[in-house]
């Protein structure tokens, strides 16, 4: 079951009584999902725009691909993608909290320091810049940890789990720790679906959301939009699986997720919807 959570954004207490949806805005070329990309001025406003018009709790702009395969662009490309973006966002809403995707530590800071982001969201954890657990300290921001082994590039051979769930979880527990010790409570935890696991994998920790966020005592982000754990049991595309993405996030806030994060912003708030029906706390009377 879901359990309120707060984030301290820039001194700002931000409480969160349901779920939250974060909308992703890839300002990248080559992101899986081709209709995220914005790399235009008038597209990134527009899609900015409809996120928040369709209820988006939190904006996470990527400006690196980390899709299976993908090549990792140098970190002046994604910081000068990631000003030109934020810039634009900004500018369209002052106040919406934003996450800044991104595992090196000078773009994180810069990202927070100098542009305007709010939250790190870290897909290796702190493993791909031995410096990013320190500038989260430092920054005094919270920090969404996902798990992930290998690289972009190498992640999908690295899928040798005994006990996927078990091992995961306590990798989680472990990296809140070291976190704690720098003074880092602030903290998401992301079992990382899509990222070093099978397809078998992926919904056996999404079957076990609620257990990772019990045994690291952190809310769980959970990212399953139109990724391949959907397409390739279906066998269709990601622009064809809007609709079991849709289920499947109802489905992971009902095994306890604290966030989900989506391309389809209005869907997403429409399984919260559901969801807050399903547990009787809806603001809908009979």
């Amino acid at each position: 079951m879901f359990t309120p959570f707060s984030l301290n954004l820039r001194g700002r207490l931000m409480q969160f009584e349901r779920p939250a949806v974060m909308g992703i805005l890839n300002i990248t070329p080559d992101s899986f999902y081709a209709s995220s990309r914005a790399t235009a001025d008038l597209d990134i406003a527009r899609r900015v725009e409809s996120m928040i018009q369709d209820g988006a709790d939190i904006l996470d702009v990527g400006a690196c691909s980390t899709r299976p395969g993908a090549d990792v662009v140098t970190a002046d490309e994604e910081l000068a993608r990631l000003r030109h973006g934020l810039e634009i966002l900004r500018r369209v809403s002052p106040d919406i909290p934003v996450s800044v995707d991104t595992f090196r530590s000078r773009v994180a800071a810069i990202a927070v320091e100098e542009c305007g982001a709010d939250i790190i969201n870290d897909i290796s954890g702190g493993e791909a810049d031995g410096e990013m657990f320190d500038t989260v300290s430092l920054l005094h921001v919270p920090y969404i940890m996902m798990h992930m082994r290998g690289t972009p590039e190498t992640m999908q051979r690295l899928t040798d789990y005994t006990d996927v769930v078990a091992e995961v979880a306590e990798w989680l527990q472990r990296r809140v720790r070291e976190l704690s010790l720098r003074g880092v409570s602030d903290v998401i935890v992301d079992p990382g679906l899509g990222f070093a696991k099978t397809v078998g994998q992926n919904y056996s920790l999404l079957g076990c959301t609620e257990i990772i966020g019990d045994i690291t005592g952190k809310p769980v982000l959970i990212g399953l939009s139109r990724k391949s754990m959907i397409t390739k049991p279906l066998g269709i595309t990601a622009d064809e699986a809007l609709a079991p993405t849709t289920a499947l996030n109802l489905y992971a806030l009902r095994q306890g997720a604290s966030i989900i994060r989506v391309h389809d912003v209005k869907e997403g708030r429409m399984a919260v919807e559901l969801n807050e029906l399903l547990n009787g706390n809806s603001i809908f009377n009979d």
